[in-house]
């Protein structure tokens, strides 16, 4: 593929209206890519405002063409956050190990990014802001697919038809839950719940996680910066079931992560002091979404919506990039049931992959047992020995194809 905007609309394409529900990474570079193909963009986000800061995530892979190929690398490099070790403590606060963050992660340096949520975010909206319509502090209330169209509901009120509807509302998808029925029949809990939210930093920690472990629990202190106020804290613990009841009650996700780690030592309890004031707290079920289609009639999923991997895997941001490209592509010349099939088609086996890294270093850093501990912390002290890790197959499993309008309208 040649030139920055490969889906650039060249004129032939009858502008049609479509709707995106989300303005996260994955509505937003959807937007993007759609309004390149030709299409009349409108998108609804429930917030009333793009959110700031956020914890840092990973672009590694495939999603780092799709970036370049928005225009965005270099404002991301400037971005990028480059930590200098992660430094592993036992149950007393000891250091167990220093690692290079790439060789933990499985990521490559000089080449992946790790970027805080909110400055993907904004640099993907500044990219598509004059192009596309926003309606900040609005959702969708209903959906119907029985006319030629999707006609809306808004619960601020009016109604609008649409060629299609997609989709980018997160792994607690609300559209998703119009098309498919409740989250419990694709929501696939691995085991573990977490706790993220900023507070001060009193340890004058620079450019470096610290992890503390004992079986079953973990705690990190995570500092973006060199002399940043405040870093981010996680809470992660393991728990056979997830805790439906907690998920919309914050008091209770705060009374639950306290009792879970109530007699333990180091920084903890001054980091479950902090989560009493936080007004960031993100609280959630270590989880992945599997489904086994992504669209019903005129409407599609992208993103965690139809395949959140779990922060386990790293993968999130980078599958929402992927696929918001891999489905805008797959209609560019098509209907909305061709353009559709096309996009799982070619993009199901790269999530599928991607979503199967769980079992190559996510999980393994939060052993539930004394034994498997003892065996993570041992496989740690080797890596100090490694040399700088070549990154997973899986991150750059799909090789993106040149998706150019074929001169005749997308219809749907």
């Amino acid at each position: 593929m040649t030139g920055p905007h490969p889906l650039r609309d060249t004129g032939a394409a009858r502008r049609r209206e479509v709707l995106i529900s989300g303005a996260g990474i994955a509505g937003s570079a959807l937007a993007f890519w759609l309004h390149r193909a030709g299409y009349a963009v409108t998108v609804i986000e429930k917030a009333t405002a793009l959110r700031s800061g956020g914890y840092p995530i990973d672009v590694r892979g495939t999603a780092l063409d799709v970036v370049r190929r928005m225009g965005l690398l270099p404002r991301l490099r400037d971005a990028h956050v480059d930590l200098r070790r992660i430094t592993f403590l036992d149950e007393d606060g000891g250091k167990v190990a220093s690692v290079d963050p790439h060789t933990a992660a499985g990521s490559v340096a000089g080449r992946d990014l790790e970027v805080r949520r909110g400055d993907l975010t904004h640099a993907l909206h500044a990219a598509v802001r004059d192009d596309v319509e926003f309606l900040f502090g609005d959702s969708i209330a209903t959906l119907d697919q029985s006319g030629h169209g999707v006609d809306v509901a808004f619960h601020g009120g009016g109604r609008r038809t649409f060629a299609m509807v997609f989709g980018a509302d997160g792994m607690h998808s609300r559209t998703r839950e119009f098309l498919f029925g409740p989250e419990e029949r694709f929501h696939r809990y691995l085991g573990y719940c977490f706790a993220g939210f900023t507070m001060r930093n009193t340890r004058g920690l620079s450019r470096e996680v610290m992890m503390w472990n004992t079986p079953g629990r973990a705690a990190a202190l995570y500092a973006v910066g060199d002399s940043d106020d405040e870093v981010h804290a996680f809470l992660n613990f393991a728990r056979p079931k997830p805790p439906f009841d907690a998920f919309r009650d914050p008091g209770a996700q705060r009374d639950l992560v306290a009792s879970v780690f109530a007699d333990a030592g180091w920084e903890v309890p001054g980091m479950l002091a902090a989560l009493r004031e936080a007004d960031d707290l993100f609280f959630d079920g270590v989880s992945q979404i599997r489904m086994p289609r992504w669209s019903s009639g005129r409407v599609a999923l992208v993103g965690d919506a139809a395949y959140a991997p779990s922060f386990l895997t790293g993968q999130g941001s980078s599958l929402a990039l992927v696929g918001a490209y891999m489905l805008a592509g797959s209609l560019a010349g098509r209907d909305h049931a061709e353009g559709f099939a096309a996009y799982e088609r070619d993009t199901r086996g790269f999530v599928t992959m991607n979503q199967d890294q769980i079992g190559e270093g996510g999980a393994s850093l939060f052993p539930t047992t004394a034994r498997a501990l003892e065996q993570r912390n041992a496989m740690l002290r080797r890596l100090r020995t490694l040399p700088a890790a070549e990154g997973r197959p899986a991150h750059s499993a799909l090789t993106l194809p040149d998706f150019t309008p074929v001169g005749r309208e997308p219809v749907g």
